[in-house]
């Protein structure tokens, strides 16, 4: 490819590099391709299932300052974890090459994530003189589609679906060529040799259009008001004018989504910024090559449809990340009026609570009733990545869904142990979690297990994980509630040995993997439910311990919920059950309790039928927010609660009353105070700002009253409850303040979509220890 002149022998040294990372798919080797031509240096390199190996032979000087240039200026995507080099025996070599691709059994390398469309690809596709002019698949070894195209490694073109295209001349030549941007770039095509788009009508499966014809078409369909599912990168969209409430509201009425927040798409960071407040850092994730969703506070009186996201403050919004995204609203640039701005509602096509949609048979059929249009391509996508979904909280990122553009990247943990284990999750957010070496590969979003298709996405993804990591599970590690899909499953796999690890646990153990704590910490895991040791609810509880011992310090005073989940949607009657047991029985006047069937929920709690207990904070929630004056019912988890946060608008205020009886935690006192304030007209905002306060007050209580009893200094906040921005501010501010070391999650939700990564940490220390189950020491009932 290349050849340097020959240098006299004893001025030569040949390394040997072996890098792991982020190194396969980015356009490295054609970095380390003319790295070496720069420098005059003989070898090659070669992607392997290890890694990238490298021989660079040349002047002393020169081989290393080409491995500090590796380190230093490589490709944007590429991401080094370990470097290995070690001089070898020279082979007098001048000729530097990149040789084909090995396949070995034990497969080390990283796969990137999915990636948006480069700024380099942009220029060349709005470009008329450019051959891939207005083409939707665009792409080169700096962006386009990964993950969701790779059935195994090495990641080349025959181990993608892109495998049935065969490449042009054209492209042929770019692929084989190491100075281009599109060397080895797998998905690489252009309008001759690759995919193309096309339009049918839903009703009778006729095509309309295809390519460019529509692309403009479908622009002109969602200006008359027409829901269209048009297929991405990770599955389906379903798009509609996002500032037409009439489409707003049949798309709704048609997906059964009735208040939940439907996500948003904008041109550019100019449209973004009519709609929301932008911090910098704010702007920097939505610009990132990842391209969440972010969710990003309301300006008022915003040009779109109020029913996009109803009582809420925020909105999410991401930025275009396909080719096909920007050729889309170049069209609706062209064809709106000046005034009007071009955002779309762009939410996953499903109907609720399944699955995204990613076949275009299954598009047809799944979508036939809530979509009018389908805008269809046949580059098939092998496996599903819904949007991720971000906010700024506490002066850094927490994710609310960690999916595409982040996986599969892993979290290194700080373990020694080769063995693999598989985290099978729990039942809501759904991820699964399969460890190889130190590394932790946390699963693209699931989603709840409640139905047939999610359940065979949850089996799909584990056998996924399997082939593109190259590894089986030596041990699986489940949730301990009975009744979850996930725990069934991995019960009935007989080949593996199986076991269970307590929810809030695994909440513990999956900050303090991403942190790498080895050592004892106070865990402070607040949130909805989750299956305890004594076959409670558990979710508001505070633990000592580590990955392998657990002590139970305390929890929120436990309570009945009247009708069991049923209460979760009706929160006023979470809200009625801690009144009674707050005020003896006694009730007051409030506006809530008004044509509620109070007696049959009396009757219901004094007989205890369908009225298990709960220590769960996210309940606790819930009904202070009824309390207050909040909403009765909700429509999507936590509605009450956000609702109630969102209402915080000056912190400036008194706390409330309350005590402290370890090992429970006394809401007594301040349902009490909020009663009284709701009583003396106090407004919603009000009570939610001293509630919040209060809460943040009182758990720093709590710990204080721990550390001073152990002596331990380091404090992991985790669990759903921690996605309440208003409540994290103030309990790390709180306990920074007294001088104690803060941990909250930064790489994984604090949701149950991290708690996989926790069960595999545990698992793996279990496998260091020789032990099979966790010491686990109840002080509460103790």
């Amino acid at each position: 490819m290349g050849r340097a002149k020959s240098v006299p022998t004893a001025q030569v040294i040949r390394q040997r590099l072996e890098i792991n990372g982020i190194v396969q798919g980015v356009g490295f080797r054609p970095f380390v391709f003319n790295l070496a031509q720069k420098y005059r240096l003989g070898g090659f390199v070669i992607n392997t299932s290890q890694g990238v190996v490298i021989e660079a032979e040349g002047q002393p000087q020169a081989v290393d300052a080409f491995i500090r240039d590796l380190q230093s200026k490589k490709p944007p995507l590429a991401e080094i974890i370990s470097l290995h080099s070690q001089k070898i025996e020279i082979k007098n070599e001048t000729r530097f090459e990149i040789l084909a691709s090995i396949d070995t059994a034990d497969n080390q390398t990283l796969i990137s994530p999915d990636i948006a469309v480069c700024e380099d690809c942009l220029r060349e596709l709005r470009d008329a003189n450019d051959r891939r002019y207005q083409y939707p698949f665009i792409n080169c070894t700096n962006c386009g589609p990964r993950f969701t195209i790779i059935r195994r490694v090495p990641y080349d073109r025959p181990n993608t679906t892109m495998s049935v295209f065969q490449m042009c001349p054209d492209c042929q030549k770019e692929y084989d060529d190491p100075t281009n941007r599109r060397f080895h770039a797998q998905p690489n095509a252009c309008p001759l040799c690759g995919p193309h788009v096309w339009l049918e009508r839903m009703e009778d499966g006729q095509a309309m259009a295809e390519k460019s014809s529509a692309i403009e078409a479908t622009a002109r369909l969602l200006q008359e008001g027409k829901i269209v599912a048009i297929k991405g990168l990770g599955g389906f969209h379903l798009a509609v004018d996002a500032t037409n409430e009439e489409a707003v509201q049949r798309l709704r009425q048609r997906k059964n989504r009735e208040q939940k927040p439907l996500a948003l798409m904008a041109p550019d960071l100019k449209t973004a910024r009519q709609l929301v407040q932008l911090t910098d850092a704010e702007q920097d994730l939505l610009t990132s090559p990842q391209r969440p969703i972010v969710l990003l506070k309301k300006k008022e009186a915003i040009p779109v449809a109020p029913s996009v996201a109803p009582n809420n403050q925020r909105l999410g919004i991401m930025l275009p990340y396909t080719p096909l995204h920007y050729l889309l609203f170049d069209q609706l640039s062209v064809q709106l009026p000046e005034n009007k701005p071009a955002v779309l509602v762009m939410t996953s096509a499903n109907r609720s609570e399944e699955p995204i949609v990613i076949d275009n048979d299954e598009a047809r059929q799944r979508l036939s009733d809530i979509a009018d249009y389908l805008l269809l391509h046949n580059r098939d996508i092998l496996i599903r990545a819904d949007d991720s979904v971000v906010a700024r909280f506490n002066g850094q990122t927490t994710f609310f869904r960690r999916s595409r553009g982040y996986v599969p990247r892993p979290v290194f943990l700080s373990t020694k142990i080769k063995e693999s284990v598989l985290g099978v999750g729990g039942e809501l957010k759904n991820t699964i979690c399969l460890t190889k070496g130190n590394r932790a590969f946390l699963s693209q979003h699931i989603g709840d297990l409640e139905n047939l298709l999610a359940n065979q996405f949850f089996e799909a993804t584990i056998e996924h994980f399997k082939d593109i990591l190259q590894t089986s599970p030596e041990l699986i590690v489940r949730d301990m509630h009975p009744g979850y899909f996930s725990t069934q499953w991995a019960v009935n796999q007989k080949e593996v040995p199986v076991i269970e690890v307590q929810h809030h646990h695994a909440h513990m153990a999956a900050c303090m993997a991403e942190w790498q704590i080895d050592e004892p910490v106070i865990g402070v895991i607040l949130d909805g439910t989750g299956y305890g040791y004594d076959g409670t609810v558990w979710g508001g509880e505070i633990f000592i311990g580590d990955f392998i011992h657990l002590e139970r310090m305390a929890c929120f005073k436990p309570l009945r919920i009247p009708g069991g989940e049923i209460a979760i949607k009706q929160p006023w009657r979470m809200a009625l059950s801690y009144l009674l047991e707050a005020l003896h029985g006694e009730l007051p006047l409030l506006p809530f309790l008004k044509h509620k069937p109070i007696r049959l929920i009396q009757q219901q709690l004094a007989k205890q039928l369908n009225c298990p207990l709960t220590s769960s904070c996210g309940r606790l929630f819930d009904g202070a927010s009824v309390i207050s004056g909040g909403r009765n019912e909700v429509y999507y988890e936590a509605q009450a609660a956000i609702e109630f946060t969102q209402a915080v608008k000056n912190l400036n205020v008194a706390p409330l009353q309350f005590a402290i009886d370890l090992p429970y935690i006394p809401f007594e006192p301040i349902i009490r105070a909020l009663v009284e304030l709701a009583l003396n007209g106090a407004s919603y905002a009000e009570m939610a700002a001293r509630f919040h306060l209060t809460m943040a007050h009182l758990l720093k209580a709590v710990v204080l009253k721990i550390v001073e009893k152990t002596n331990i200094k380091k404090i992991v906040l985790s669990g759903g409850v921690f996605q309440n921005e208003v409540l994290l501010h103030l309990l790390v501010k709180f306990l920074k303040q007294q001088e104690l070391k803060v941990f909250t999650h930064r790489q994984v939700p604090p949701n149950d979509g991290g708690i996989a990564l926790g069960q595999c940490a545990i698992g793996l220390r279990l496998l260091e220890s020789g032990r099979d189950t966790v010491r686990f020491v109840d002080h509460v009932h103790s």
